[in-house]
């Protein structure tokens, strides 16, 4: 099952990514030095005690790689992922 998916940190920021194989252990690959410098700010209940959830936007059976990829892109654009400020 190829799938788009938003992952929603608890510092409020998102990361869309893609995935071929419909994994549920899958949660895409941010970069982890900004994602550990924001989660730093974070107080420290929050960053003992915190969830990260993923959600899926899209999924399809018999979507071609490329299909994937341009869904993966529509779905960045949409939730617009790839400002800094909103995503990773």
């Amino acid at each position: 099952m190829k799938q788009v998916y938003k992952i929603t940190y608890p510092t409020g920021k998102i990361y869309v990514g893609k995935d071929a194989i419909g994994s549920a252990r899958y949660f895409g690959s941010p970069s982890m030095d900004v994602v550990n410098e924001d989660f730093s700010r974070l107080p420290d209940e929050v960053r003992r005690n915190y969830s990260v959830t993923k959600e899926i936007l899209w999924e399809s059976e018999v979507a071609t790689d490329a299909e994937l990829a341009a869904k993966e892109v529509e779905m960045i654009r949409k939730f617009e992922s790839n400002n800094p400020a909103v995503g990773y």
